[in-house]
């Protein structure tokens, strides 16, 4: 039992909530393309990437796990995010980018883990995730973050008259 819930019921809460910052984070990155700062969805994104860390916290786990270690790096990264963001108001450009991306990747990185683990095509051919096709994948995904986060970097480039506007509204 998780908070009055049985596990079953309560994984399915952080399985929502980071399907939800996968697709509001990748509408972000494509904002990173179009040099759209996407305000709503930003928030979105943050606001559900780093709840789906503190509720991968309150699983009944005895000790630390790689799933802990990774939510841990994963609430650095958004914390850098988020001030470069909302407090630097963009100042630290690239940082931004660079660790909205990586926050990204990171339940990117953890979809793929729980689809070998629970879809059972997927297991098959990688039921210990020591195997080609769940390394291959994993690489593949590291690979595309890396492009991904490089375009984002060179495109994101805010208008001085956006940087100004979003200091005052802070």
């Amino acid at each position: 039992m998780v908070l009055g819930m049985s596990l079953q019921a309560f994984t399915l809460i952080p399985v929502l909530i980071s399907l939800t910052g996968i697709m509001s984070g990748s509408v972000v990155m494509y904002g990173f393309f179009t040099n759209k700062r996407l305000e709503t969805l930003t928030a979105l994104f943050f606001s559900t990437t780093v709840l789906t860390s503190i509720t991968g916290f309150l699983f009944p786990y005895m000790g630390v796990t790689p799933g802990i270690k990774l939510g841990v790096i994963s609430l650095v990264g958004l914390t850098i995010a988020i001030v470069t963001r909302y407090p630097l108001h963009l100042a630290w450009r690239k940082t931004y980018v660079i660790a909205a991306c990586a926050a990204l990747y990171f339940n990117a990185f953890v979809l793929v883990v729980q689809s070998f683990e629970k879809v059972s095509a997927l297991r098959a051919i990688a039921p210990t995730q020591k195997e080609p096709p769940f390394a291959i994948a994993q690489i593949a995904m590291l690979v595309l973050f890396v492009i991904l986060t490089t375009f984002s970097v060179r495109k994101f480039r805010p208008e001085p008259t956006q940087l100004r506007s979003s200091a005052k509204a802070v």
